[in-house]
């Protein structure tokens, strides 16, 4: 296939020596699905990068921006390239989403780090439908390592441990009580754990309370950070970069993209079909009339449509 100057797959040669602007473009055309992106995704899929994918998650106001801003400066000094994509939450009301995340990061902007902000657009864990393919094209233009940034979405924000090769759970002293917050499930996802904003009163009992929750033999690691004050950011960063360095790798990464996208699809195609079957709308107005429960209802729909 040949490429059309101007078209999508144009991109990937200016794509492959890193220039930001094709870097711009092509997320914008993936994030948008314009046309031709799914043929560039394709070409990027067959010449993938070898970079490590780091997702930084945990409960609203922990700072993960501010820490990934000093993170990022700290692993560029170690001979890292590092981009960021942070997910910020869409509205359930108006579709729209801050996307500020650039403000609390300008600072490791200026030293070189690429960040992109993108809405999570209502999807699943908080985490867009579109985080796999637009990590690959960053991958794809030489960054290493891709830090994710997954919406504060607290304790049930887990999915980002399925696309990413280390995760990091950030919490801070006023995310409410230390015992609750170390119940979350989202602490046992953990490669490593922060307690950000360590100069605040409550920050020990936190990482006292979170060393206890996790074990002190073969668990995560507990830091204490403070990204107002930089102390402790070194040390994660030079965490993160001899896990780098040993070539972390999840396994199952692909395994589970497929099933996901193959489970997103059928959901669709289910969603159109429902719509349209006469079956469906019969067993709904006896289920509103209460003339059938949704159980008995959902199984006499289902044995009409997959059979």
């Amino acid at each position: 296939m040949r490429y059309v100057r101007g078209g999508p797959l144009s991109l990937l040669a200016d794509l492959k020596s890193g220039k930001r602007g094709a870097v711009a473009k092509a997320i914008s055309s993936v994030e948008n699905g314009a046309a031709g992106s799914r043929a560039l995704m394709k070409s990027i899929f067959r010449d993938p990068g070898d970079s490590v994918i780091i997702g930084i998650t945990g409960p609203a106001g922990s700072g993960k921006s501010s820490l990934i801003n000093r993170a990022a400066i700290e692993l560029g000094r170690l001979g890292a390239r590092p981009a960021v994509l942070a997910v910020d939450p869409t509205s359930h009301l108006t579709g729209g989403a801050i996307l500020g995340d650039r403000v609390r990061m300008a600072e490791s902007a200026d030293s070189g780090t690429y960040i992109r902000s993108i809405a999570s657009r209502g999807a699943t864990g908080a985490v867009s439908a579109h985080v796999r393919d637009i990590t690959r094209v960053l991958e794809y233009a030489g960054f290493n390592p891709v830090i994710i940034e997954s919406v504060g979405a607290g304790q049930t924000e887990v999915e980002i441990s399925r696309i990413a090769d280390i995760t990091v759970v950030v919490f801070n002293p006023h995310t409410g009580d230390g015992i609750q917050a170390v119940k979350a499930g989202i602490t046992e996802i953990g490669d490593i754990c922060v307690v950000n904003k360590g100069d605040l009163p409550g920050a020990q009992k936190l990482q006292e309370a979170l060393k206890e929750f996790v074990g002190s033999d073969g668990g995560p690691p507990v830091l204490m950070a403070s990204a107002k004050t930089g102390s402790g950011v070194k040390a994660l960063a030079r965490m993160l970069y001899k896990m780098m360095e040993a070539g972390a790798r999840r396994e199952g990464r692909l395994e589970e993209e497929l099933r996901g996208v193959i489970l997103n699809n059928i959901k669709e195609r289910i969603d159109s079909m429902l719509d349209a079957d006469e079956t469906y709308q019969e067993c709904l107005k006896k289920v509103r009339a209460r003339r059938m429960d949704p159980r008995e209802a959902a199984e006499k729909v289902a044995r009409k449509l997959v059979g």
